[in-house]
């Protein structure tokens, strides 16, 4: 009798253990997420907002239209709980010829100029950030930490003197190519197939060159053998600003379990895009593909336009995806990508970058301001609070402190 007891007495211990770590509420759930986004350093390593500079009505410091693609501005940043982000210098492709190199050249110090005279117009809420440290002590003066990144290696042109440039100027990671083949390597999605066959003998030189000055090497957008070739050749952990799993969604820009065990191995890290291509594989759309497909036809391809026509190319496509929706992937789907990441990697090696501005934004985190959603959904499906921690930026902040402590090393 008393052994029975004692056998209903575990028993209710079980229940109510079960009970009371059983699911929580939806209310429950955004307490725990106010919670740790107050202790916690939360870091989006790639953002495309500069490309809002120099769009006519944009206000950093405001909240602007999301609708319109400002997806990422302080106001969003501090309703969403995201301390710190990385804007990119991004440059698409063109022509790798003297001339051109001189002209993305110079288009890369505008934008570096742009992202700095904007952050400083609000002293009191931002601070550019170029350390790992950074990003915390900002946070306890309440201010966004902004970094920078470079996208698409090829402003670097054939002048690896410009690399340190760049970092002096604040970039603390090179993407090193973008949806085209450049100089440094070939790209996971150039319609006319690799011309390198993974990295060439100059991005051999840049990522040398990269790793002396203690800059982050970005393998998104690269092919498979440029990944493969990139982490061989780096003497620090590599990183994929914004990326996905490939056994997820099957999509080129995606990475394979492979990658992700070699990023592991090497203690990189993948920080998760949330572009809704990439994240599922998108319904037909068919009068949103000719419309899209017509205004490429109409702006050359976008290559060779100013800065001027580059901004009412970029307002026609977003009025493109507004007229001719798709259903966007969810929260759900992007947690899905992150537990196969886990799964196949290890929780060490996941971070969130989101490509907003860029195309990023699913449902359910369509901009800054929803960022907590993300971890909302972490935690509905049992992620500890130390695991979402090194989701949102401990992660990250590892390789980019391993980048910084060679280059210090080697100096």
């Amino acid at each position: 009798m008393r052994l029975k007891i004692l056998l209903l007495i575990a028993a209710g211990g079980v229940l109510l253990s079960s009970c009371t770590s059983g699911p929580k509420s939806q209310q429950e759930l955004v307490a725990l997420a106010d919670k740790l986004h107050e202790e916690m350093v939360t870091i989006d390593t790639h953002t495309d907002t500069p490309l809002d500079f120099l769009r006519e009505g944009f206000d950093f410091g405001g909240e602007n239209n999301t609708a319109r693609g400002s997806r990422v501005d302080l106001a969003k940043m501090e309703k969403g709980g995201l301390d710190a982000a990385f804007f990119a210098v991004f440059i698409g492709q063109d022509d790798c010829t003297p001339e051109k190199y001189a002209e993305v050249h110079q288009r890369a110090l505008d934008i570096f100029t742009a992202v700095q005279k904007e952050v400083a117009r609000f002293p009191n809420r931002a601070a550019i950030a170029v350390n790992p440290t950074d990003a915390l002590r900002l946070k306890k003066e309440g201010k966004r930490a902004i970094y920078i990144g470079v996208e698409n290696g090829y402003p670097i042109g054939t002048n690896l003197a410009l690399l340190e440039e760049y970092y002096n100027l604040g970039a603390r990671y090179v993407t090193l190519s973008h949806t085209r083949n450049n100089q440094i390597c070939d790209s996971s999605t150039d319609p006319d197939g690799p011309i390198h066959n993974g990295v060439s003998d100059f991005g051999k030189e840049v990522i040398a060159e990269m790793n002396r000055l203690g800059m982050l090497i970005d393998v998104s957008h690269i092919s498979d053998k440029a990944f493969f070739d990139a982490v061989e050749l780096s003497k620090t952990p590599v990183f994929a600003s914004h990326s996905c799993a490939r056994a997820i969604c099957d999509n080129p820009r995606n990475l394979t379990d492979e990658m992700l065990l070699k990023i592991a191995e090497t203690g990189g890290v993948v920080q998760m895009c949330i572009l809704s291509d990439y994240v599922k594989t998108p319904e037909p759309n068919p009068a949103r593909d000719s419309a899209r497909a017509e205004l490429q036809k109409k702006y050359g391809g976008f290559k060779n336009l100013s800065d001027s026509v580059r901004m009412i190319a970029y307002s026609e496509w977003h009025e493109i995806n507004e007229k001719f929706p798709s259903k966007l992937a969810t929260v759900s789907d992007v947690v899905d990508h992150i537990d196969h990441i886990v799964k196949v990697a290890g929780i060490d090696h996941v971070g969130i970058g989101t490509d907003l501005d860029g195309g990023g934004g699913v449902d359910g985190c369509r901009d800054a301001s929803e960022m907590k959603n993300i971890t909302i959904e972490l935690l509905r499906r049992g992620y500890s609070e130390e695991d979402i921690k090194k989701i949102w930026g401990e992660n990250f902040m590892r390789v980019f402190r391993k980048a910084q402590e060679f280059a210090s090393q080697k100096g």
